[in-house]
């Protein structure tokens, strides 16, 4: 069963104030885990987002070009689809609309393969940023963007600074087990080039950078 959006709401809060609870050194687990999270988890809370009212979604569909639109959803929950009209969006998940207009397509193209992604969260505008803290330029918190990573979050804070110990970075991330902390090997990352912890944020992330112990 797909997550209502109260459930999702919720979510997000507590991820939010995982930030908070990592400086204080409250995380759950005794320590960051050494597992990475596996790629498609970023994706899946993506996939489970339901979408509201001024989210811009964007629609393509395979080999029809001109039927591919970028627009905001509107105040009644609706977009408006090149042939098919209005089409319902608020409330439901990406993979939910693009089945929906998918139906409605079959009409008037053969087998049609369509995809919705969601190109800016702007009901959920808070809730679903990723926020850096600790040892960087500057704290931030950014608005949620597909394909966003670890680095692209660092980088939007400007770097970390000279007292920083990037070694000991962590990524902050809810789910349905809790609030978990994950090992980022930021030193490995900005100077050797080494992505293999550079892990796709998720809506809510929280990525902290330590100061080094003098």
């Amino acid at each position: 069963m797909l997550p209502t959006r109260t459930a999702l709401t919720r979510t997000f809060a507590l991820l939010a104030l995982a930030g908070s609870l990592a400086l204080a050194g409250c995380a759950s687990s005794g320590g960051a885990s050494t597992t990475p999270p596996p790629d498609t988890e970023a994706q899946t809370a993506v996939d489970a987002y339901q979408i509201g009212v001024d989210d811009i979604v964007q629609v393509t569909v395979w080999r029809n070009p001109d039927l591919g639109i970028t627009v905001p959803v509107r105040p009644d929950g609706m977009i408006s689809v090149p042939l098919v009209g209005d089409v319902r969006a608020g409330g439901l998940t990406p993979t939910q609309v693009a089945d929906d207009i998918r139906e409605k397509l079959s009409v008037y193209v053969r087998d049609p393969q369509v995809a919705v992604i969601l190109t800016d969260l702007r009901s959920h505008e808070y809730l679903s940023r990723v926020r850096v803290t600790g040892a960087v330029r500057q704290p931030v918190s950014i608005p949620y963007r597909q394909g966003m990573t670890v680095l692209d979050a660092i980088l939007a804070a400007g770097g970390v600074t000279e007292f920083a110990a990037p070694a000991r970075s962590e990524l902050y991330r809810s789910g349905d087990e809790g609030t978990r902390n994950y090992a980022v090997e930021l030193d490995r990352i900005l100077d050797e080039g080494d992505l293999s912890t550079n892990f796709k944020v998720a809506p809510g992330d929280v990525i902290t950078v330590p100061e080094r112990t003098l």
